[in-house]
């Protein structure tokens, strides 16, 4: 009994400490506004003049970034997560002329900033390669062979963690290798993999924040491109944060309910 109220009681917290983040959040702003706008009344020489209402009139221009932030950040996770698994796969073979080239990778990838990958897919690769390509196809690119990188890494850990028991059980029932993934090893691994792989691709989301500076239309440089027409930026990049906030948090209390829901349960 001791056992399973002690694994139950996470879950009891989370709802109660994500209303409580909400309240902060909410209130943080609310207090931010409120100084802010006393100090644009009281007309000191420090104080500036808020004005959100500027917004409206580019609201298509930013619904646009926020979709396909949105849209560009699914298809690199979803790339990301096919590389992954392949290259995870990849990892657990016992021949270095396979396990090498894929050990490099995965190194080069976690060992770089992403934003230095991004300039060099889209400056220098085209250059070695004769290949030309849109900032789009080279943000891409990057962003799913980095995201793979660490998927890799998640799931060769998933698989490995499983007993070594159940591959013998499964060996001697006369399962393919195959097989034995597919029924066996993948089911269970794959409850273990799920926190790390929704932390993941939460970050995938963030870093698309940094395709502006391939000038890939995305929130981020749909607002940059506002505040240089309205000389609002203190405006655009507080709705910004707030759109990337909007989107996150409930992604994040999803993952932390399935991290709880995927743990062991113990009777």
């Amino acid at each position: 009994m001791d056992s399973v109220e002690s694994s139950s009681e996470p879950k009891s917290r989370s709802p109660l400490g994500s209303a409580l983040l909400i309240v902060l959040a909410l209130a943080g702003a609310w207090a931010a506004l409120k100084h802010f706008s006393g100090g644009a009344l009281g007309g000191g020489a420090g104080s500036y003049d808020w004005d959100f209402g500027v917004l409206w009139k580019y609201r298509s221009l930013l619904v646009s970034g926020l979709l396909y932030t949105l849209l560009f950040t699914v298809i690199c996770v979803v790339l990301g997560l096919f590389v992954g698994l392949v290259t995870g796969l990849g990892r657990l073979s016992s021949n270095p002329l396979i396990t090498a080239p894929l050990r490099a990778y995965i190194e080069v990838f976690r060992c770089t900033p992403v934003l230095v990958q991004l300039v060099w897919f889209y400056y220098a690769l085209p250059v070695l390669t004769g290949l030309e390509m849109s900032a789009v196809v080279a943000a891409t690119l990057c962003l799913s062979l980095y995201g793979g990188a660490f998927y890799s890494e998640i799931v060769r850990g998933g698989i490995i963690s499983i007993d070594a028991g159940q591959t013998e059980a499964a060996k001697a029932l006369g399962m393919t290798r195959l097989q034995l993934l597919r029924r066996v090893i993948l089911p269970q691994a794959f409850k273990k993999m799920v926190p790390p792989l929704m932390n993941q691709s939460i970050m995938q989301l963030k870093n698309t924040s940094l395709l502006s500076v391939l000038a890939v239309p995305d929130l981020l440089y749909q607002g940059q491109v506002i505040a240089h027409d309205t000389y609002r930026p203190l405006e655009l990049y507080t709705f910004i944060a707030i759109a990337y906030f909007a989107v996150l948090l409930p992604i994040t209390i999803w993952a932390k309910r399935m991290e709880f829901g995927s743990g062991p349960k113990e009777v």
